[in-house]
């Protein structure tokens, strides 16, 4: 019973996914994001409930010191630790955390039938000015987690960051509160149409892939369980999902992967034979293909890991 509740779970999960990345690609949020971004100076981000790397990377108002933070190991597993407070996906509300340097960042759940599916990000904000010796506090931290940063290079960033009254923050989260709740009826929507559209055969076939994903799996196999031949199916996979079978499946087990590296008793090649792969060498090639990292160093940048 447990396990079957699991894998409901986890087919909800890469539904929530799905759902967020269509989102994110949508012109509604991504002239939504370019606005907010003129209008507060904020980075904004809407992402899965579970996510590995900081949310704000790379983004147009990134915070610089943020962004240096987050190239050193220990400086920026104290980064992922702030974002997993955000990202309780059962708090049902706007949460902040202040982070060791004093900077707020922010998250606004986006609902879906009731369960959150994700997050509206934003911060990388001071809600007081900056002080000389708060800094001195902030660089001793940083030398002692071993941060080998220009001293004076981070506190000109530092320095840089936006403030911004608490009241201002607070009617900025307002804002995204609103948006969250216009995101939650676009994804209902979404829900809704994929449901209508995707063939009830793609359904099936899905939910023996997530079921059976660590087994050696073929495609004979799967399309015997929704009773049609190989070529009707392949067809078919590839117009409802977009991905070839061997896409789809290599990027499940690399999700499945990717929970299990959070366990740091368990060795990269034990990770790679349990969700499904014959080799590591496989697993890793497929892995730094899918994810841009191999799975140590994808390990290594986890707020679980030690060293």
């Amino acid at each position: 019973m447990v396990l079957a509740e699991c894998r409901v779970e986890e087919m909800h999960k890469d539904e929530a996914k799905r759902i967020i990345q269509q989102l994110v690609r949508s012109p509604l949020y991504r002239e939504y994001e370019r606005a907010f971004g003129e209008v507060t100076g904020l980075p904004l981000t809407l992402r899965p409930v579970e996510i590995w790397t900081t949310a704000q990377q790379g983004k147009r108002h990134e915070n610089v010191f943020c962004a240096i933070m987050a190239r050193s190991n220990r400086t920026c597993a104290a980064c992922l630790a702030v974002q997993q407070k955000l990202s309780d996906p059962h708090a049902g509300q706007t949460k902040t955390v202040t982070c060791f340097a004093g900077l707020c960042d922010s998250t606004v759940p986006v609902r879906m039938g009731g369960e959150t599916m994700g997050f509206l990000q934003t911060g990388q904000i001071a809600t007081r000015r900056p002080a000389r010796n708060q800094f001195k506090k902030i660089l001793r931290q940083i030398l002692e987690w071993g941060g080998a940063a220009d001293g004076s290079h981070l506190e000109e960033a530092y320095f840089k960051s936006r403030v911004m009254r608490v009241e201002k923050y607070q009617a900025v989260l307002r804002l995204l509160e609103s948006f969250a709740q216009h995101l939650s009826m676009v994804s209902n929507q979404i829900h809704l149409q994929q449901q209508n559209d995707e063939p009830p055969m793609i359904k099936r076939a899905r939910e023996y892939i997530n079921q059976r994903k660590s087994d050696n799996l073929t495609l004979g196999e799967v399309a015997r369980s929704v009773n049609v031949s190989v070529f009707y199916f392949c067809k078919m996979f590839k117009k409802a999902t977009g991905l070839h079978f061997t896409e789809y499946l290599s990027r499940a087990r690399v999700e499945r992967a990717k929970n299990l590296l959070l366990n740091p008793n368990l060795r990269v090649s034990e990770i790679a034979f349990e969700v499904g792969f014959q080799s590591l060498t496989h697993f890793n090639r497929v892995f730094r293909r899918i994810e841009g990292q191999a799975p140590t160093a994808y390990r290594k940048s986890l707020p679980s890991y030690s060293g």
